[in-house]
């Protein structure tokens, strides 16, 4: 990415401090959304950075993963796989629970629309401590699908994300902070 790449995202994402409990610096993408230009950019690199890599699905995770997974699989052509919190999904579906930086969850993802062997990408917005990807990539797992891929359109390495995931899964991300940001 280059500066100007970085300056139209970076001025897009808005710094919520103290959200969504006092001391955590909260990354919001929404501000990417005002600005067609940023989001257009966003789901441009993805293509680019997707296209040849021989995926056969894309996984977004509730809520905000959504809105950048879903341009991308169909520019790809090819499913989107929802990823979910407990509850909001009907049917037979697997499920994980996982801690989050500041909580626990439980997410959950439909048996049908995970094909055995097939090789995923996990697209969320944000990639902090990756326990909810890491409990995403359980998901597919237990579908017997292979996540080869996270994207990310923010990344906080500081928390150590990559070491969560395991070196077997590449890590893209389009913005990244550190903690002193």
């Amino acid at each position: 990415m280059n500066n100007k790449d970085f300056e139209i995202l970076d001025k897009a994402i808005r710094r919520v401090k103290d959200f969504p409990k006092p001391g955590i610096l909260f990354y919001d993408i929404t501000g990417i959304l005002r600005v067609p230009s940023a989001f257009k950019y966003c789901i441009d690199k993805m293509c680019e950075i997707y296209s040849s890599a021989g995926i056969d699905a894309v996984a977004g995770i509730e809520s905000r993963g959504f809105i950048f997974a879903a341009p991308l699989a169909e520019r790809l052509g090819i499913p989107m796989i929802l990823i979910r919190k407990k509850g909001k999904l009907p049917g037979k579906k697997y499920s994980c629970s996982y801690a989050l930086e500041y909580g626990t969850a439980e997410i959950e993802a439909h048996v049908d629309d995970i094909e055995k062997g097939s090789r995923i990408l996990l697209v969320d917005d944000l990639i902090a401590t990756g326990g909810t990807l890491n409990a995403a990539v359980n998901l597919m797992e237990q579908g017997g699908a292979v996540v080869t891929d996270v994207f990310g359109v923010i990344g906080l390495p500081f928390l150590n994300y990559e070491k969560t995931l395991g070196p077997k899964i590449k890590v893209k991300t389009l913005v990244n902070y550190n903690s002193e940001n």
